[in-house]
C-alpha cells in the first residue's frame, strides 16, 4: 500500500493494512474488519453520553445513541461479522445500558443477535452493561493481537486499543483539513471513537507519546467514504 501525504491523492474506500500476520481492513465508518475471522472491532461508542451529561445538568440533544446505533447497523449490514468487539466505553458511564431507551436497546440486541459479542472494559464503563447479552473481558486475544481498551505502556506489538479518540490535521494550500483518523505504524494501532457524540485528539499531543515509531506513522484519516493514509511527516499539530 502507497501511503500519500496529500489527502485529494488519495482514490481509495477502505484501505487494508497488515499487522501480525492479519490482513485487516480500515473503514471509512471507524471500524476494523478482519474478514479471515469475520470479526469486526469498533471503538469507544459511548451510548448514553447526552443523557449522562442531561443528569448533571448540561441538556445536549437526546439523539447520540439513536446516530451511534444507526451507523453501526449500516456496517454489520454491509459487513456481515459473525463477531464483534467493542472496545470499551461502549457505554459513556456505568449506568447508561440502564438508562437506555427500550427502543434503543431493542436495536442493539437485533444487531447481537446470532453473533459473539465481546465487551471490552473501558474506562468509562468498567463493569458488564446491564441486561445485554455478550461476553464482558479486560482484554481479549487472537492469535499474535490483543484487543484492549487503553494503549499499553510497553512495545504494544499486534496490540489494537482505543481510548484516545486519534485525530489527525494536515495543512494544504493554506487550508486545514482535520479528521477522526486510524493511528498504526504497523505494530499497535489505536482506533477512533465510532460514537457521534465525541471528539478527536491529534495525534502529534503528547497523550500519544511513546506509542508509535514517528517515522513509520501513519495517520488513516475518515472521509465520508473513503480512508486517506497520511505519512507521519505530513501531519501537523493542533
Amino acid at each position: 500500500m502507497k501511503v500519500v501525504s496529500r489527502i485529494e491523492a488519495a482514490a481509495h474506500g477502505p484501505v487494508e493494512i497488515a499487522m501480525a500476520g492479519e490482513r485487516m481492513v480500515c473503514d471509512p465508518s471507524g471500524a476494523l474488519y478482519l474478514p479471515a475471522d469475520r470479526l469486526l472491532v469498533v471503538s469507544d461508542l459511548h451510548l448514553e453520553k447526552g443523557s449522562s451529561y442531561a443528569r448533571r445538568g448540561s441538556m445536549l440533544p437526546p439523539y447520540d445513541t439513536a446516530a451511534t446505533l444507526a451507523r453501526l447497523a449500516n456496517v454489520v449490514a454491509r459487513l456481515r461479522p459473525a463477531v464483534v468487539v467493542s472496545l470499551g466505553d461502549s457505554f459513556h458511564d456505568d449506568g447508561g445500558a440502564g438508562r437506555m431507551p427500550e427502543v434503543f436497546r431493542e436495536r442493539l440486541l437485533q444487531l447481537m443477535e446470532g453473533r459473539e459479542w465481546y465487551w471490552i472494559a473501558g474506562n468509562h464503563d468498567p463493569s458488564a452493561p446491564d441486561n445485554l447479552p455478550g461476553r464482558c473481558v479486560d482484554e481479549l486475544a487472537l492469535g499474535d493481537l490483543t484487543f484492549r481498551h487503553e494503549p499499553s505502556k510497553g512495545g504494544g506489538e499486534g496490540e489494537i486499543a482505543g481510548h484516545l479518540h486519534p485525530g489527525a490535521r494536515i495543512v494544504r494550500r493554506g487550508r486545514s483539513v482535520r479528521r477522526a483518523c486510524f493511528a498504526s505504524d504497523g505494530r499497535r494501532l489505536v482506533m477512533p471513537a465510532f460514537g457521534s457524540l465525541t471528539g478527536t485528539l491529534n495525534v502529534l499531543d503528547r497523550a500519544f507519546a511513546g506509542l508509535f515509531k514517528r517515522e513509520s506513522l501513519t495517520a488513516y484519516m475518515l472521509g465520508a467514504n473513503r480512508v486517506y493514509p497520511i505519512a507521519g511527516g505530513a501531519l501537523r499539530p493542533a
